[in-house]
């Protein structure tokens, strides 16, 4: 995902109302509030203005460090903070309120039709609400990879917005079920450890914050797989996300159904399931976060040839703690601004290490061109702030010099200098390596790129 935008801006065109940005945001805004309003209403109906205001304290707490931790996840390349708070609204919203009233209407039915109102509830955890709830919550992922394209370029990105639309839903779900076991603690009286409302939650706040947003990022994967894949290669782009969504439903009607495997049902596939599930895609989202750093490193020597950047600028930007202290070393000379400046920078240079990527593999688009020159114009307006930054942090972050090594006959005659009569001030022949590679002026061999960059940046020393 990109935060600075890549388009230059055009000249004005007709359009239909409907066709018009502020319309569409209008419409969507005002649909998210009224799915809000009555999924506001729904639940307090359900648990009572208390019992709501309860669950809502309870529920909000691993809010913040469920979003932390996806916005971690996505530090190398950040969204722009709408995407995010697009799929939270709808999984707290409408995908809570599709919820609700989906898994209601089918369970009365089903315990109408059947006549057995036990086993109605336990199809509608097990099979119907797996179906209902990972649906609505993949709407957002959809909506987000089909209308905001250029932000959605990997796995990472379909972890993320995955992963922020399930925290939403299990927000709204979490109030609806701790407010609801606080009703039934005023009834019976009960409090304190030995409470239904601690029981819920130490279950579902303690233990697995992680339910719903695991769930969900399977079909995240999918979309990001999708997106990696090329144009031509569309049958795979069109089943890689319904086979996440398919995994996400299956894995959450194991979760649900879990109860109804006797007394210790919950905490074997807690155990031998959920943990290991979370592990693996935990692993696989760093892996695949080192992987675009790679991508940086990787990609952007093209521009240092050009003159575009400096050539320590790839090693630093690939680094994520070489990118946290150029950050605060600009905020120490440059103060707030300057630290937005370089993370700016910061961004700018790694969308266009991805869109270089892109273009390689034949997925940029039409307009690359245009994008990658905005980009590169982005960068070259704030070089004044940033490169000092990255210059130091690219010296604070070099690797320590290898040792000088022993010849294999030894230093006869007592040192290094002795027997061959070298002044002690004389270089040594074995000298530490530079504290980052060194770029050659000769650019690599690669049939995308040109020897000399089309675009080069102002300046006296180019025609």
């Amino acid at each position: 995902m990109a935060t600075c935008s890549p388009y230059p801006t055009r000249a004005h065109r007709h359009t239909h109302w409907w066709q018009r940005s502020w319309v569409r945001y209008g419409v969507l805004i005002t649909l998210l509030a009224l799915s809000g309003l009555v999924i506001l209403a729904l639940v307090r109906e359900q648990t009572g203005t208390q019992g709501f205001l309860v669950g809502l304290g309870l529920a909000v707490l691993p809010v913040p460090l469920l979003i932390a931790a996806f916005r971690w996840l996505d530090r190398v390349d950040p969204g722009p903070w709408r995407n995010l708070l697009f799929c939270f609204a709808w999984g707290a919203c409408a995908a809570a309120l599709i919820a609700i009233v989906a898994n209601s209407f089918a369970t009365r039915w089903i315990a109408t039709a059947t006549a057995d109102p036990a086993g109605a509830d336990t199809l509608g955890a097990t099979v119907i609400a797996p179906v209902v709830e990972e649906s609505a919550k993949a709407a957002a992922v959809l909506l987000v990879f089909l209308f905001r394209r250029r932000d959605f370029t990997g796995i990472v990105d379909g972890v993320v917005v995955a992963g922020v639309t399930a925290t939403g839903f299990a927000f709204t779900e979490n109030i609806l079920y701790l407010g609801t076991a606080f009703g039934t603690d005023q009834l019976t009286g009960d409090s304190g450890i030995a409470s239904v409302t601690a029981a819920t939650f130490f279950v579902r706040v303690v233990m697995s914050p992680f339910a719903h947003p695991l769930f969900t990022v399977l079909t995240g994967i999918g979309f990001g797989i999708a997106a990696l894949s090329t144009g031509r290669h569309h049958l795979r782009r069109a089943l890689l996300p319904l086979a996440g969504l398919l995994l996400a439903m299956g894995m959450h009607a194991l979760w649900n159904g879990s109860a109804a495997f006797g007394e210790y049902g919950f905490f074997a596939v807690y155990a031998a399931f959920m943990v290991p599930s979370f592990g693996l895609l935990t692993w696989l989202v760093i892996w695949t976060r080192q992987r675009e750093l790679g991508t940086v490193r990787a990609e952007l020597p093209a521009y240092v040839l050009a003159g575009w950047l400096t050539p320590v600028e790839p090693y630093a930007l690939g680094s994520m703690r070489a990118r946290r202290i150029a950050r605060q070393y600009a905020r120490r000379h440059a103060g707030k601004e300057g630290a937005r400046a370089v993370a700016r920078y910061e961004a700018c240079a790694t969308s266009v290490a991805f869109l270089r990527q892109r273009g390689r593999r034949g997925r940029a688009g039409a307009d690359f061109t245009v994008r990658e020159r905005a980009l590169l114009e982005a960068l070259w307006h704030l070089r004044g702030v940033a490169r000092p930054a990255l210059d130091y942090a690219a010296r604070a972050t070099a690797p320590p010099p290898l040792p000088r090594p022993l010849p294999p006959w030894g230093y006869p005659y007592g040192g290094p200098h002795g027997a061959y009569g070298l002044r002690a001030d004389a270089p040594s022949p074995y000298a530490p390596q530079a504290p980052w590679p060194p770029y050659t002026t000769q650019a690599p061999h690669d049939p995308y790129v040109p020897p000399y960059h089309p675009y080069a940046p102002p300046g006296p020393h180019r025609p």
